[in-house]
């Protein structure tokens, strides 16, 4: 028994005559006699009953009928999932996270694309930078979102965003009555410092403009992450700069303060990680609907 016997059997149930079900499925009747009758061969079971009128239904018939209805449903459906799943369309995306960037960008991305894909399962992983290289190589996560990740063969490397920097400062520190500061504030302040890790990360990107500028800040802390970091502004233990997606975070007396003579480089990319040699339709359909509503944000950003 075949797909194709079932469906000229429902065509001949539904029809109740052999010459409509041939017109029907474009076939002259002598063949599809012989598929019914090979049909009923193998079943062991007469299905239909010959009649003056046409064919009528068995009660063997009428069971196989729903049956074969049924069978056919459950195909058109696996069909069209597979169809989706070769589109991206459907399946399981495991994305690992990180840092500042969960604060704002990522999440708008990510249900952006949960939006316009609903039949695919995001599962979310928070990885270091070091834990998603090592995921991405041993195929456990298909893509990440991390800062400043230094060339690899196997992995490749895609900015989303670009975004400028801030200074957390605490409210009761007097920096924080002026509506911008010169870069140099760093030097008067200790700074607390993020995150603490892998390197190279956001913090040799902040001592590297520091010391462009001639100065090595004094570093009161080195922490994990953002959050970390300004509730650590927050309890007056320092200023500490913040890539823009963290401001965010309305800790009760800190202030976001942007420089008044920041360098052209002070700024910090969102890159998007995934393997080079990926070339699932999941992640190209992810990858696009990344692209197209990180685009439509820095619009919104520049319209603002």
């Amino acid at each position: 028994m075949d797909i194709r016997q079932l469906r000229y059997f429902i065509a001949v149930a539904e029809e109740a005559n052999i010459g409509r079900a041939a017109t029907r499925l474009h076939m002259s009747q002598p063949p599809l006699t012989r598929q019914i009758q090979q049909l009923e061969e193998e079943l062991d079971t007469q299905l239909f009953v010959r009649t003056p009128r046409g064919m009528e239904l068995t009660q063997a018939g009428t069971l196989f009928l729903a049956e074969a209805r049924n069978i056919r449903a459950l195909i058109e459906q696996a069909t069209e999932r597979t169809q989706r799943a070769g589109q991206g369309r459907l399946g399981r995306l495991d994305v690992a996270i990180f840092g500042s960037a969960i604060l704002d960008r990522i999440p708008k991305l990510i249900l952006n694309f949960r939006n316009e894909y609903p039949d695919v399962n995001v599962v979310l992983h928070t990885m270091t930078k070091a834990e998603q290289i090592a995921a991405l190589r041993q195929n456990r996560i298909t893509v990440g979102f991390n800062r400043m990740l230094a060339p690899l063969p196997d992995i490749r490397s895609e900015v989303i965003a670009t975004e400028a920097l801030l200074l957390a400062v605490n409210l009761n520190d007097p920096l924080a009555a002026q509506p911008a500061l010169p870069f140099d504030a760093l030097a008067r302040r200790p700074v607390i410092l993020f995150p603490s890790g892998a390197r190279p990360n956001f913090v040799d990107k902040v001592l590297a403009l520091c010391e462009a500028r001639g100065f090595i800040p004094e570093v009161a802390q080195e922490v994990g992450d953002a959050v970390t970091g300004v509730a650590l502004v927050a309890s007056g233990f320092g200023v500490c700069v913040v890539p823009e997606s963290a401001t965010t975070l309305q800790y009760p007396g800190v202030a976001y303060l942007p420089f008044a003579d920041a360098p052209a480089d002070a700024r910090v990319d969102l890159s998007c990680i995934y393997r080079a040699d990926d070339h699932s339709p999941i992640l190209t359909t992810f990858l696009a609907s990344v692209r197209k509503s990180a685009a439509l944000q820095d619009g919104a950003a520049r319209g603002a």
